[in-house]
């Protein structure tokens, strides 16, 4: 049996005629003209050799990051997978598996997600996470949420180094909710939070949640986030934190976060041109039925055997919409799997033992680019792990980043917001990363192709 069974005119022509129509586009008619696509440009009919053969042709003309040098810094990140994560993750029984909404036939894939939910407590010092969010953008939206759900106000204070993507996503969620969200703003030194302005928002008063992230939006690890819940008392405080740095880094939660949040993505998958991502959340146990999505438990049968089952399912899927916390549908169950296969297979000392790793070629990278005219690298004064800012003194960070493209090398991600460029405290900034892929030959690629990408800019000596 054919893939398909296209319609041939004369089946096309009877099907028409028996509605009534003399052509296809009658079909559309009750569509305004004005907001049609009309065609779209798809040329003749081809066999399927001919159009496997233009599709490849079109697909050869993709860049993946494997081919370049690569840099990219920022929550998503290149990272290497071990064999053992595909080979779990692409198991029939976990590859093809739905919603376990029979927790008698999903207790694989329940476990699983326990034991993700697990992973995530003892990394983030919460005491209960839920199994996953979409991405950690929209975890961050959705901890905002919460924070306005347990504490009166309108204003949401983030840092003003945060990326522009994720205040992009915050400020959808608080579309239409009355909530503002006001920025904190950095020392231009280090890059850390001003506390004193923080404190000075808070006292302002109507303030019902403060984010902060680690490392920050410029890669750094600001000391100051220990000293936050002291400023802001009884205000919640929201953290979002790379898994991975949490690996040698004290959990937010003995620094009194309330919700901790964050993007899984380097636990396992790749960056896959952007997605699929996946969304952490946990939280305190008072914030629990607050919380969004769902949350697997472990219990025990009738013949008193451990067992999984969904617990607290808070989203409109399965109560009623006014009680419900969110619309999220669902969660990442597959990339859930390969945060916990990841995390089990490396371990936590083999964790720590890659943190430390990427941190020392960060500087062996750092002190490469340090001495090149036209670049300042770290731009901040301040501790970073595996990834920091470095500031373009010549010219443009896009220019400088488009010409570093050109020698294959993949430099770093612009903080720049491309929308508002001219208020964006990113200007001519880039955030620059070392992965597993970053060796001494890397490095010694990248400070050649900087120099001679600063080399013929105006301005040079």
């Amino acid at each position: 049996m054919p893939r398909w069974i296209p319609d041939d005119p004369a089946t096309e022509s009877a099907l028409l005629a028996e509605a009534g129509l003399a052509e296809s586009d009658q079909l559309f008619s009750d569509i305004p003209r004005k907001v049609r696509l009309g065609r779209m440009g798809v040329g003749p009919a081809h066999d399927e050799l001919d159009l496997v053969r233009t599709v490849d042709k079109i697909l050869s003309r993709n860049r993946p990051y494997t081919g370049f040098a690569t840099f990219l810094g920022g929550r998503i990140a290149p990272r290497f997978v071990p064999a053992a994560v595909d080979a779990i993750l692409l198991r029939s029984e976990f590859y093809t598996s739905y919603t376990p909404y029979q927790p008698e036939a999903s207790q694989g894939m329940l476990q699983a997600l326990f034991e993700f939910q697990s992973l995530w407590v003892e990394l983030s010092g919460m005491d209960v996470a839920n199994a996953s969010l979409y991405d950690g953008a929209t975890a961050a939206g959705e901890a905002m949420l919460l924070a306005r759900r347990i504490h009166e106000g309108k204003r949401f204070l983030v840092p003003a180094s945060l990326p522009w993507e994720e205040k992009s996503v915050l400020a959808n969620y608080a579309m239409g909710t009355g909530v503002r969200i006001d920025e904190i703003r950095f020392d231009p030194k280090t890059g850390r939070l001003d506390l004193e302005h923080l404190k000075a928002e808070v006292a302002r008063g109507d303030v019902f949640g403060v984010l902060a992230d680690v490392p920050n939006g410029f890669g750094h690890v600001d000391e100051g986030l220990l000293d936050m819940k002291s400023l802001i008392g009884a205000v919640p405080y929201v953290v979002v934190a790379d898994p991975l740095a949490l690996s040698v880094l004290s959990p937010p939660g003995d620094w009194g976060a309330d919700v901790v949040v964050g993007e899984g993505q380097g636990f396992g998958a790749s960056p896959s041109f952007g997605g699929p991502l996946l969304g952490l959340f946990a939280c305190r146990r008072d914030h629990l039925r607050f919380s969004p999505g769902r949350i697997v438990g472990a219990t025990k049968d009738a013949e008193g055997r451990p067992a999984f089952t969904l617990t607290l399912q808070t989203r409109e899927q399965h109560i009623r919409r006014s009680r419900a916390t969110s619309n999220i549908c669902t969660n990442q169950s597959l990339l859930a799997l390969a945060f916990v296969v990841y995390a089990s297979t490396v371990g936590p000392r083999g964790l720590a033992d890659l943190e430390r790793s990427l941190s020392e070629r960060a500087r062996t990278l750092a002190n490469a680019l340090s001495g090149i005219d036209g670049l300042r690298a770290p731009r901040f004064d301040a501790p970073y792990l595996h990834e920091f800012t470095l500031e373009v003194t010549r010219g443009t960070a896009t220019g400088f980043l488009d010409r570093l493209r050109r020698r294959k090398v993949l430099g770093g991600h612009p903080l720049a917001d491309p929308r508002t460029p001219a208020a964006s405290p990113g200007n001519e900034l880039v955030l620059t990363a070392a992965t597993e892929f970053v060796g001494d030959k890397e490095i010694a690629k990248y400070a050649k192709a900087a120099r001679t990408a600063l080399a013929h800019v105006p301005g040079a000596a």
